[in-house]
């Protein structure tokens, strides 16, 4: 019996290398809603009891705002929704808090983080992925295409990606010791960069030894922070520049 596999996005970062990302499937997806929605949830009856203390004779502060204003202001606390995942995704990263405690994330069809409006667009849709009831849109949607997308993604042009964690050891240790030369610069690295590291270094193994190398020594040249003589150093072999790279994403992480 033959088995398919799991639904992947394949994208090239600027410096050509190949990355295979896993596509979350449903279940990661409605877990992370759930929890995202058990925050939402929590947020709504603290917000309707604050507005029935305001509008009420105890603190009487909305008392004066006439009956369509009082509904703007509901409708306005229920849109919050809307802004939770919008704001959530761009700021973080493509991740809401549910997302994060799930391990997936939001990015667009080319593997590039989501902007305001591939998320705007994607989360302005929820309400029709949501029809008839309980995402039966969104899930029908999700079952019939290759990387599990519901309206607003395919719309956004945007998929929802599982996060791997990475063993370092896994995929650089020497099989006899070789000095390491450690960061002595100070440079920032983002998730981002980090997972171009990580996922050089899974690969190293298998590339050509010229490609092997050449790679290597641009992430080196990237992230390095090296003066020239450290930089020489650390090129010597594929060795000390991996464990380089390695004790630079260690560094982050």
């Amino acid at each position: 019996m033959a088995f398919s596999p799991s639904p992947s996005l394949d994208v090239a970062t600027p410096e050509r290398v190949a990355l295979t990302l896993p596509v979350a499937g449903i279940g990661y997806r409605c877990l992370a809603w759930l929890l995202d929605a058990a925050i939402l949830f929590f947020f709504w009856v603290i917000a309707y009891f604050v507005f029935s203390l305001l509008v009420s004779d105890v603190l009487g502060a909305f008392r004066g705002l006439s009956g369509l204003g009082q509904t703007l202001l509901v409708v306005g606390v229920f849109a919050t929704q809307w802004l939770y995942w919008t704001a959530a995704e761009v700021l973080t990263h493509g991740q809401t808090p549910g997302k994060r405690l799930t391990g997936i994330r939001v990015v667009r069809s080319d593997g590039s983080p989501v902007g305001v409006y591939e998320s705007a667009v994607r989360n302005l849709l929820r309400a029709v992925d949501f029809l008839p009831l309980l995402y039966a849109t969104g899930c029908i949607t999700m079952l019939f295409t290759p990387q599990h997308r519901r309206l607003g993604d395919l719309l956004a042009g945007t998929v929802l990606v599982r996060e791997e964690r990475f063993n370092l050891d896994r995929y650089t240790a020497p099989a006899t010791a070789v000095p390491t030369l450690a960061p002595s610069g100070t440079v920032h690295l983002g998730p981002e960069e980090v997972d171009l590291i990580l996922d050089f270094l899974e690969r190293a193994a298998w590339l050509e030894p010229e490609a092997r190398q050449r790679l290597g020594a641009r992430l080196v040249e990237r992230f390095g922070g090296l003066e020239e003589a450290e930089r020489a150093r650390v090129l010597a072999s594929p060795e000390t520049l991996e464990g380089f790279l390695r004790a630079r994403a260690q560094s982050v992480s």
